[in-house]
């Protein structure tokens, strides 16, 4: 018990000392004290103390020898201090004001990774998925025998996989709403109709997503239904849509547990075109 309090004695002394150095250095350091500093802060993993010195000494060694790495430590101390949306600004910022630096490689990967690790879950806004996969492309253009265009590459994966993942939840919850909030048999629009074109597009983006299957089932489901609740104006065309559906999914997936269910529809939609 009291080794322990020793022990904690200890890191709370060490701790106050740090703090100390830091704002003695912050409030009283010159440009070189700071760098210094920074520097040695930056080795330790006390990204934050980095950051606040290498925040103010990135203007005073603006045109120096040192420039660069100031600023690329900088974006690296937001990056490790998990600030990726500062690090992904800052690493842009080495690349525009630096585009032929000795840090513009690994910069250039970093706009990317940095917006990567903010992306969110796939139910949320993918502005970031997107600003990723952007910048993944442009490295690799820029990079393409970089060491670490195989990492990119990787991540781009990934990142797509994030983007379908979000189109599929969207075209799924249009198919369980169904025939709410809208009417189905007014100009077209309808919560299934929202889900065929949202698989659809899908797949024109991505054909040979791993997903595809569940899209196809989607957009089977949805015109077989959308044909149920049509007007009798629409409802022979929309019977026969679904019925090419259903063929064109056993065709492509025979093996399918949902095979069954495609050639049921089949079956009522031969009925009715019949009658």
């Amino acid at each position: 018990m009291k080794k322990g309090l020793v022990i904690c004695s200890c890191v709370a002394l060490l701790m106050m000392s740090c703090r100390s150095e830091f704002n003695a250095v912050y409030k009283h350091g010159d440009t070189e004290a700071k760098y210094e500093y920074a520097k040695e802060f930056f080795a330790n993993g006390q990204f934050q103390h980095a950051i606040d010195l290498l925040e103010e000494v990135v203007t005073m060694k603006k045109g120096s020898e040192e420039a660069q790495e100031c600023l690329y430590m900088l974006a690296m101390a937001q990056y490790c201090n998990r600030d990726y949306e500062s690090a992904s600004a800052t690493f842009k910022k080495y690349g525009t004001s630096y585009p032929r630096g000795i840090y513009a490689e690994p910069a250039a990967f970093y706009v990317g990774q940095s917006l990567y690790q903010s992306a969110p879950e796939p139910r949320l806004d993918q502005s970031p998925t997107n600003g990723a996969i952007t910048a993944y492309q442009q490295f690799m253009d820029l990079y393409p025998d970089s060491k670490l265009r195989a990492q990119a590459n990787e991540r781009l994966y990934e990142l797509h996989d994030k983007l379908i993942q979000k189109e599929y939840l969207s075209a799924e919850l249009y198919y369980n709403l169904g025939g709410y909030f809208g009417n189905i048999n007014s100009n077209d629009e309808s919560n299934y109709t929202s889900c065929i074109i949202t698989a659809q597009n899908c797949l024109k983006d991505y054909p040979y997503c791993k997903e595809r299957e569940a899209f196809m089932v989607l957009i089977m489901k949805s015109k077989f239904h959308l044909a149920e609740n049509s007007s009798e104006e629409k409802r022979l065309e929309r019977y026969r849509d679904a019925e090419d559906e259903c063929y064109g999914f056993i065709n492509e997936f025979p093996d399918s547990k949902n095979a069954a269910t495609a050639q049921k529809y089949i079956e009522k939609c031969k009925k009715v075109i019949k009658d």
